[in-house]
């Protein structure tokens, strides 16, 4: 029976894994999920290695590489991503499998099938390098969130963000409202999709509104040099562009 630690912090995605992997093998033990570079360090200092570990990329406080520049992993790791392929590339010649989001059933069955072929024993398998690591941190610095997965009742969407008009937050959560004006509730804070999206499709307006450039109906004057911004969707509140941003707004637009 294998022992599987889930490294992922996007609750659903990290749902929908747990999910598959039982219904791959329903006698493997999850050990646990973790959603954070720290507390993904923590638990390897003071556990057993797993033999399996799913790591999502990019989590709640960093990078996943960092984990290997802080602590031993010394066991086999399959990565799920939202990044397309080139971007994962490397992992290949270390022997890494790699998983993109949403995950298919019969692509975990593969990676699974890959994983119990293999006749290499633990300490025997080629490490994850600190040169590696570095190489597809700087590729990974220059890309962009290309999707969001959002749990829709009992199934997983994936929103390109292209289709995305806007995200905002209310009442203590985070939405994105598409093209079509659904809205689907998202596990992020603004502040951190302000760091996962890319600056030239997307403009945090104020502390509740981050604005692609495509949801933007009219602009008017408003009073003290302000701006008023009426977005696509129906019936959805106008937005006021304080002073100190006007600028930096205007110059978005111009990009």
């Amino acid at each position: 029976m294998y022992k599987v630690l889930i490294i992922e912090d996007e609750k659903p995605a990290a749902e929908w894994l747990r999910q598959l992997i039982l219904k791959f093998d329903s006698q493997i033990s999850i050990l646990g999920v973790m959603d954070s570079v720290s507390g993904s360090v923590e638990w390897f200092q003071q556990n057993q290695s797993p033999d399996l570990v799913f790591m999502d990329i990019q989590l709640a406080d960093g990078l996943s590489f960092e984990i290997f520049e802080r602590v031993k992993v010394p066991c086999p790791v399959i990565f799920t991503t939202a990044y397309e392929e080139y971007a994962v590339k490397a992992f290949k010649v270390n022997s890494i499998d790699y998983l993109l989001k949403p995950i298919a059933y019969n692509e975990l069955e593969a990676a699974f099938q890959k994983f119990g072929t293999q006749t290499k024993k633990i300490e025997e398998v080629q490490p994850v390098t600190i040169d590696l690591l570095h190489k597809v941190k700087e590729m990974l610095r220059k890309q962009y969130k290309t999707r969001f997965v959002i749990k829709v009742g009992e199934h997983l969407k994936s929103i390109p963000v292209e289709e995305i008009l806007f995200f905002y937050s209310l009442e203590k959560a985070t939405y994105l409202c598409t093209a079509d004006f659904k809205t689907y509730l998202v596990d992020y804070s603004l502040d951190r999709i302000s760091e996962m999206v890319d600056e030239h499709r997307f403009f945090r307006i104020n502390r509740k509104y981050i604005l692609s450039n495509l949801s933007i109906a009219d602009i008017v004057f408003y009073s003290n040099s302000r701006l008023k911004i009426k977005l696509k969707k129906p019936d959805e509140e106008s937005i006021i562009v304080s002073r100190d941003k006007v600028a930096a707004f205007k110059e978005w637009l111009d990009l």
